[in-house]
């Protein structure tokens, strides 16, 4: 049997799982697919160590950055955003890709308007640095917000002026995902204007706090399940080359 899986932590909720264990199920595919929650990336030989059969892995929060040193080979794209969350194993040999980049270019590309031109970017980690690729492949400024000032400006630092002349809102950040949906990223919502697009990366809840607020000043919003299906076709993809 092929073994698959993703490693992050904590793993309360796994889109990816049940999405390529139904995969499996429906292509007749005699392979599994685990969660392997790593309290440390310290601990990640040991995982390899532990499951000779593994032929690829995902990467979520808060190791795609920290996975890097231990792979053998790193994608151009990947390397250059300096985050991974899909390694393909050959016998021995480690091999990192981003498929985020892939997910959200697929999903965010039916969403914008002419006017989208610049973009406040929720959060500085692994995914933040996907999106910010892919904006910056189309072209689209934008302003990383960040609870630490040295990657971008401070959540307090919005007002009226930031949120209207940027009217793209994307959040990278694991706030307001469940079992903490009451939460949501500190912004002043209420200048935001029908001429927005909010995206959310997380898929559960199905709207967030962050996604309701958005809606109700009417911008457009969108959450993570669309990138999140596309990354995994791509994924596995990788795995079949």
């Amino acid at each position: 049997m092929l073994q698959y899986g993703l490693i992050g932590y904590p793993l309360k909720n796994s889109f990816s799982e049940n999405y390529f264990n139904s995969k499996f199920r429906k292509l007749g595919i005699d392979a599994q697919y685990a969660n392997y929650p790593l309290a440390s990336i310290d601990l990640f030989p040991k995982l390899l160590q532990n499951h000779p059969k593994l032929k690829g892995l995902n990467v979520t929060i808060p190791y795609k950055e920290k996975i890097i040193p231990y792979l053998n080979e790193v994608e151009d794209t990947a390397k250059e955003i300096g985050a991974v969350n899909t390694i393909k194993i050959l016998e021995n040999k480690l091999i990192g890709y981003n498929t985020d980049i892939f997910g959200f270019e697929k999903s965010i590309l039916p969403l914008l308007k002419p006017w989208h031109q610049q973009a406040l970017v929720l959060g500085s980690g692994g995914a933040a640095k996907a999106i910010m690729f892919v904006l910056k492949k189309f072209g689209i400024n934008y302003t990383i917000v960040s609870r630490n000032k040295q990657y971008g400006i401070l959540y307090e630092q919005i007002d009226k002026a930031t949120i209207r002349t940027h009217q793209l809102i994307i959040n990278c950040t694991p706030v307001g995902m469940y079992p903490n949906s009451n939460n949501y990223p500190d912004i002043p919502y209420q200048f935001i204007t029908p001429l927005h697009l909010a995206l959310d990366l997380i898929y559960l809840p199905e709207q967030t706090i962050f996604l309701q607020k958005c809606k109700q000043q009417e911008a457009v919003i969108q959450n993570g399940i669309i990138m999140l299906e596309q990354q995994a076709e791509k994924t596995w993809e990788i795995w079949n080359l």
